[in-house]
């Protein structure tokens, strides 16, 4: 046994601190191993991760307390029918799931993940709402068309610019220039193919040049975002064919559902970020002061 337990007889040794949590018996020898020891360990292994969360959980346990805010045990209850209802599946099929997926008990479930979120709900305070625009980019990003492409990435401009001059002198070598000259190793394992670029997704650079582009033709340098010193080449390959044509009332519904649980996760993230700068946090496990 690698526990420092101390030898004993039949009964637990007196000496031990706290209570026992097992016995190893061998040949008449023994080690005692006491819930002190265990405690020691388990802070040791997984004290910080837990320590943290007992320490969010009170930044805003102590937020809801000065403003009034309250979470009855029955909204807790109501918001993991939900959450399972959204899965398809009875509550307690999804509790044991996230038992076994997850390591994390209906209780600690209820205590630790959902009463934070609808804390933090309730702080936000008002409803989020989605407008029509929002909806339309929505729906063009989820369902509209994209450019399929190859891509060469570069991370400074001299050597985009010299993948650039060779690729428009031979564009049908576009795949060994890939090898030659992007950094990104994921599509360079792929000569340069990457998922299709949809509408309103990430670079509004990068979307605003693929969709200029025809089958064949290839872009000139373009940087990603003016934050980063990175620039890509794209050579098109065509277009997919959009599966939704319309944005009728079904999928309408269903992306404002999608946009605003997105933009209640941001509501949400912002006022926790607010409210940590609000409190004082000494925390005398990894000797540290925040707030």
């Amino acid at each position: 046994a690698g526990s420092q337990g101390a030898a004993s007889g039949a009964t637990p040794n007196p000496s031990a601190k706290g209570d026992p949590g097992a016995r190893v018996s061998h040949n008449g020898q023994n080690l005692l191993i006491s819930m002190d020891e265990v405690a020691k360990e388990s802070v040791i292994r997984v004290g910080k991760e837990v320590l943290d969360s007992m320490i969010n959980r009170a930044i805003i346990q102590l937020a809801c307390r000065e403003r009034g805010v309250e979470v009855a045990k029955s909204e807790v209850d109501q918001e993991i029918v939900r959450i399972a209802a959204e899965f398809k599946i009875p509550v307690e099929q999804y509790l044991q799931m996230l038992q076994a997926e997850r390591n994390i008990s209906p209780e600690q479930y209820r205590r630790d993940v959902i009463w934070p979120m609808l804390a933090l709900k309730k702080l936000a305070g008002a409803e989020v709402k989605v407008t029509d625009e929002e909806i339309q980019k929505a729906f063009e990003r989820e369902y509209g068309p994209r450019v399929k492409c190859r891509m060469i990435l570069c991370d400074n401009l001299r050597r985009a610019q010299a993948a650039w001059a060779k690729v428009k002198e031979n564009p049908d070598d576009f795949e060994k220039y890939v090898q030659e000259y992007s950094i990104d190793p994921a599509s360079k394992s792929l000569d340069g193919s990457v998922p299709p670029i949809p509408r309103h997704s990430g670079s509004e650079n990068v979307e605003k040049v693929a969709f200029k582009l025809k089958p064949g033709e290839i872009s000139a340098v373009t940087q990603i975002d003016s934050t980063l010193n990175q620039y890509v080449i794209l050579k098109c390959e065509g277009r997919t064919d959009p599966v939704v044509k319309g944005l009728d009332d079904q999928v309408r519904a269903e992306l404002a559902d999608l946009l605003k649980k997105q933009k209640t996760q941001e509501q949400v993230a912002k006022v926790f970020e607010s409210i940590k700068k609000e409190t004082r946090v000494d925390n005398y496990y990894t000797n540290t002061s925040t707030g």
